[in-house]
């Protein structure tokens, strides 16, 4: 084998820290960036919250640091620099490597909710109930830890039996998971502990008081749940010998049961949660629209003034330039950096979000005006891209996660996005037009004989919409309804 050395030239696209900083930013909405930025004061001495009186300074601030580099650049080889590495051109692979962990690793993290009770301490209140030796009492320990929070436990025993032994140092064998297991789901609530959909609901249904309603429903379930999820009622009924009454008592049944045993907990701490805070704030002032960036608990920054004054004593000072004043120095140099460019980056996140969103509301004039939804212009990514001159990734990067509030309520950015369409006049539509009349038609339809993808096409033509079968398919699917088959009641 000859072994041959070439070079090659290739032009490769690398983004700088201060790029992958502003791009991180700019994805956050209001609430996360919040946190983002207290997290930040607090792992970065040399980054100062200001309040209104003192805001001003953040420019003599960052004016003194660029004095600072200034001198620094003045000065002989012995003095330290940070130019060679923070240049663009010159940074390491791995520094970026290490600046994107960083910034990964500083990134807001899901908060749990305090008080209350989740599912599995529940459980485990249900479990110090049983009389149980110690060793069963942590295997079973263990097994509600692997239920999920929808209340499933999803991992086969096999599994949970290898993590007792490499984990716990616990041999158990699967007669013993199996009886604790068993135990487990019988407690509260009904269904916990199901692997599947077709065992939550079985478990739920052997609870309930036995009657007509709940043996056919336990038949359905256990022999019939294919064709019951596909709602092929003719071919159930056809096969149990049931009259339609008793036919109808027994879906009912079922459909009254919990397919989530664990959303009890998850839905009211959901609620606590889900109160949400717009980015934007929209007011129209006699018939003109005007917006704000919802800063309001966005603190002021700015570089700290103490830092900068030590790291002047520390330049200033070269007849006593030690190894350790070195390092002092390279450390105030890096947090005094790092501060400045993190405000860059919330300015320039700040500047891009309010550019972002005046194109919006320059397309949108007409809805924001209203608030009815047939004055809602077509609008795509690219429309926005080329009135702001952003590239197509940076306006999605802006509107995905981000709520604005109008006169007529909150909505998230990406609903005012949608298709062109045209009508029979050559007008032209938004496809949410389409999909709020389809929703109505699907409303209004005999729900024993739904309307197909054909038949509402039909009627959508009827009523001057130019638009293909395959078309109102995507449509429906995107609005959330079901095929017809699904649609189907009794």
């Amino acid at each position: 084998m000859k072994l041959k050395q070439e070079l090659q030239q290739r032009t490769l696209q690398r983004l700088s820290p201060q790029q992958i900083q502003v791009i991180r930013l700019l994805e956050l909405n209001t609430v996360e960036l919040e946190e983002r930025i207290k997290q930040e004061v607090i792992d970065n001495p040399a980054l100062d919250e200001t309040d209104e009186e003192t805001s001003g300074r953040e420019t003599a601030a960052a004016d003194d640091t660029a004095d600072g580099e200034e001198r620094e650049k003045e000065n002989g080889e012995d003095d330290i620099s940070l130019g060679d590495y923070l240049s663009e051109d010159d940074i390491p692979d791995y520094k970026i490597e290490q600046y994107e962990r960083k910034q990964e690793e500083s990134q807001p993290r899901e908060i749990p909710f305090a008080g209350g009770s989740s599912i599995h301490e529940y459980l485990l209140q249900q479990l110090g109930m049983q009389d149980l030796d110690e060793q069963d009492e942590k295997i079973a320990e263990y097994i509600i830890g692997n239920i999920d929070d929808d209340g499933y436990l999803r991992r086969p025993l096999a599994s949970i039996s290898d993590d007792l032994i490499f984990q716990v140092g616990i041999d158990a064998d699967n007669e013993k998971l199996q009886k604790l297991f068993t135990l487990i789901r019988t407690f509260d609530p009904a269904g916990v502990g199901a692997t599947d959909l077709q065992d939550c609901l079985a478990l739920q249904i052997s609870r309930e008081k036995e009657s007509e309603a709940t043996r056919n429903a336990t038949k359905i379930i256990t022999g019939y749940f294919e064709p019951f999820i596909k709602k092929h009622y003719d071919k159930i009924q056809k096969q149990l010998g049931i009259s339609d009454e008793a036919l109808k008592e027994a879906i009912k049944t079922i459909t009254q049961l919990n397919p989530k045993p664990g959303n009890i907990w998850n839905t009211s701490y959901g609620d606590n949660g889900n109160r949400v805070i717009p980015d934007f704030i929209v007011e129209s002032n006699d018939g003109e629209q005007s917006f704000t960036l919802n800063n309001s608990n966005i603190p002021e920054l700015k570089v700290s003034p103490e830092y900068v004054r030590m790291y002047e004593d520390y330049q200033g000072n070269k007849e006593n330039r030690t190894k350790e004043r070195r390092d002092a120095l390279l450390f105030v140099k890096q947090k005094l950096d790092s501060a400045q460019w993190f405000i860059n980056a919330i300015k320039q996140r700040q500047e891009t979000l309010i550019n972002t969103f005046r194109a919006i509301l320059s397309i949108q004039k007409e809805y924001f005006a209203t608030g009815e939804e047939h004055d809602l212009r077509p609008m795509i990514l690219k429309d926005v891209a080329a009135l702001t001159g952003y590239d197509i990734s940076t306006i999605s990067r802006t509107i995905n996660g981000k709520y604005v509030q109008t006169p007529f309520g909150i909505f998230p950015l990406k609903y005012l996005f949608s298709e062109s369409m045209q009508n029979s006049s050559g007008e032209e539509i938004s496809s949410r037009e389409i999909k709020k009349i389809l929703t109505e038609l699907v409303a209004e339809e005999d729900k024993q004989r739904p309307l197909s993808d054909d038949e509402l096409c039909n009627r959508l033509q009827q009523k001057g919409y130019k638009i293909a079968r395959r078309t109102v398919a995507k449509y429906r699917e995107q609005a959330g309804i079901p095929v017809a088959r699904l649609r189907k009641e009794l």
